[in-house]
């Protein structure tokens, strides 16, 4: 039976990730951004003036609702995951070197797209019967479109729900065990024969954890992410610079290996990837994964944001994909080309290929710290991907599911620290790509709301 699902998921899942993936997300992507005017490079500028600029200003939300730096930090709490570790190494297996390079060409669509979803996010969210914010996808298809295409958000937040247990909760707790065990290994505090029971206590403590976050409420999810979310991805980034800096000798060959394989990837690969076509779609389906621009999942975070600008907290969009893809993306893509570690081209690779970057460099002690920042980067994620599920589930079912969704939602921790994850790995990854066509259709229908909205905003500006 198990053999029949992964054959039919297989199927589903090399059908919506290939051709029809790629013409959606890339021709959705570049519509805005011709339609725009490039708006993400054109305004790039004033995009980090109102992220970085407002990081570091002290400001209180209102009742149910986020600061728009705790919307963003909510947000990147779901993106900034194992896909910029795991996803990216196995990318550059599967696809080679150039596969980074159509990562970055994802990304610079993905910030249009993104500020799209994020900016029709605020201007068509509503109240909840708690009175918290509620936006996303679901609701600008129901309150932009219309009753006409209340199907397409309905099996958007089915989709949804569908696939949070999977790529959000149990493959995240996978990383963690597993990041942790590493650790405990090498420090000789742990035994191979003892795994497994250190995986039951690590998944009943995340579900504990992950259940008193959840019932907390939004609020709750807010200050979490907002402390989490700097102090990971600045660990990690201080660690993926030092190693950098140490190998800086052979920045031009890795850059070189990169535009190279982008286009004759058997030159680079010696020949096992020898598909351009492979390297585009490793490169495209891992950026998204991991930026999730075109997923619309980031927006739901967003609407919670309290702010009456939709395209000012839209920008907090360009600086989400800016920020997961080309910084710390890249800084994994580096890690593993520059370290010398042995790419098995053609294969399946994860998280080891990036440690084992790392550790070569600086030896095992740095298997600690390589460990913590994976531990934050996937916690942070199940507490982000709760808060798209439970507004998934509500939009379905009505806020009295929240509390059977928080309870089963922290349960799942349990199976993906104990169980083998294979194939709900490819499930919530086939569902991930199912979330796209409905939100795609609907952010492609609302772009000219998108470009009002444009115009109006900047009016004001210069006046």
């Amino acid at each position: 039976m198990l053999e029949i699902i992964t054959s039919i998921n297989k199927v589903l899942n090399d059908f919506i990730w290939g051709v029809p993936a790629m013409v959606c997300i890339i021709g959705v992507g570049l519509y805005l951004a011709i339609r725009t005017g490039f708006l993400q490079i054109r305004k790039f500028g004033y995009a980090m003036k109102c992220t970085i600029g407002r990081i570091f200003k002290k400001t209180t939300a209102a009742e149910g609702a986020l600061t728009p730096f705790q919307a963003v930090c909510t947000a990147l709490a779901a993106t900034v995951g194992t896909g910029n570790i795991a996803g990216v190494a196995g990318a550059i297996a599967i696809g080679g070197p150039g596969a980074v390079f159509w990562m970055w060409i994802s990304a610079l669509l993905g910030m249009g797209t993104k500020f799209a979803e994020v900016t029709l996010a605020v201007h068509f969210r509503e109240r909840n019967d708690k009175g918290d914010y509620v936006g996303g996808p679901m609701y600008y298809i129901k309150n932009g479109l219309g009753s006409k295409w209340m199907w397409l958000a309905y099996l958007y937040a089915f989709f949804g729900v569908c696939a949070v247990f999977g790529t959000g909760n149990a493959t995240q707790v996978n990383t963690i065990t597993a990041a942790v065990n590493t650790a405990l290994i090498n420090y000789k505090m742990l035994t191979p024969d003892s795994v497994a029971g250190s995986n039951l206590i690590i998944g009943i403590f995340i579900a504990i954890i992950v259940a008193l976050i959840l019932i907390g409420g939004v609020k709750r999810i807010g200050k979490v992410t907002e402390k989490l979310v700097p102090m990971m991805a600045l660990l990690y980034i201080v660690l993926g610079l030092g190693l950098i800096v140490l190998k800086c000798d052979q920045l031009g060959v890795v850059f070189a290996s990169i535009f190279q394989g982008a286009f004759q990837p058997a030159a680079v690969t010696g020949g096992i990837v020898g598909s351009f076509f492979i390297s585009m779609q490793k490169g495209v389906s891992r950026g998204i994964f991991s930026n999730e621009a075109g997923l619309g999942t980031g927006s739901i975070a967003h609407a919670c944001a309290d702010t009456k600008k939709p395209v000012q907290q839209g920008m907090f969009g360009v600086f989400e994909v800016f920020m997961d893809t080309i910084v710390i993306c890249t800084m994994t893509a580096l890690v593993i080309l520059l370290s010398g570690v042995n790419v098995p081209f053609g294969q399946a690779a994860g998280a080891e290929l990036t440690i084992s970057g790392f550790t070569s460099v600086y030896g095992n002690w740095v298997s600690i710290f390589t460990a913590i920042a994976m531990c934050c980067f996937a916690f942070s994620t199940i507490v982000g991907w709760g808060l798209y599920g439970a507004r998934c589930a509500e939009f379905l079912l009505g806020s009295k599911i929240l509390l059977p969704f928080h309870i089963a939602y922290s349960l799942v921790s349990i199976v993906g620290a104990t169980v083998e994850l294979g194939l709900i790995w490819g499930i919530s990854d086939t569902f991930n790509g199912f979330m796209t066509v409905p939100n795609l259709i609907a952010v492609f229908l609302l772009t000219p709301v998108v470009l009002k909205l444009i115009k109006e905003h900047f009016a004001k500006e210069n006046n």
